[in-house]
């Protein structure tokens, strides 16, 4: 006979073990799931663009976003990070990233986002090399998971070009 001791801890042992098996098959299904994100987006204003007392540049814009991100969600989704960033090239860095909105979706019924907003940050670059500056709006997402691997992607939405010359 054993001990209520032993009986315990061979009821947890099992406990533990069948969650972990559960974790592991939500792991393995969220590998096999394919979203088809749709988004778009554009500038539509050019708030500001100067340069500040550092010597940096900064500009602040308006752009409208539209993206349904219900396709990224699954029954092991808790919440997913979206955000959009402008990427660009200096003579420095082959890849500039600043964010520029940010949002947590906590759930598929507010997976379609439509917005135009003005830049929650601000778009500032070291130096003064925005001026005549393609630059590339780019959606993200990171799905975090009740159980298992956060899963990270990335859309590229559109491209605009900043004014050559400061503006108030």
């Amino acid at each position: 006979m054993h001990s209520w001791g032993t009986r315990l801890l061979a009821a947890a042992t099992t406990a533990a073990v069948l969650l972990v098996a559960a974790c592991a098959a939500a792991s393995a299904l969220d590998a096999f799931h394919v979203p088809s994100v749709e988004a778009q987006a554009h500038v539509t204003k050019i708030n500001r663009f100067h340069k500040q007392i550092n010597g940096n540049d900064k500009v602040t814009l308006t752009f409208s976003l539209s993206a349904n991100l219900e396709s990224l969600f699954t029954w092991n989704t808790k919440q997913v990070f979206a955000f959009v960033t402008a990427e660009y090239e200096t003579a420095k860095n082959s890849l500039n990233q600043v964010s520029l909105w940010d949002n947590i979706i906590p759930d598929k019924d507010q997976a379609n986002v439509q917005v135009e907003v003005k830049s929650k940050y601000p778009l500032i670059d070291q130096g003064t090399s925005l001026r005549g500056k393609k630059v590339q709006l780019v959606l993200h997402w990171h799905i975090m998971p009740n159980a298992g691997a956060m899963i990270r992607g990335k859309m590229p939405l559109s491209e605009f070009t900043l004014p050559d010359t400061y503006t108030s």
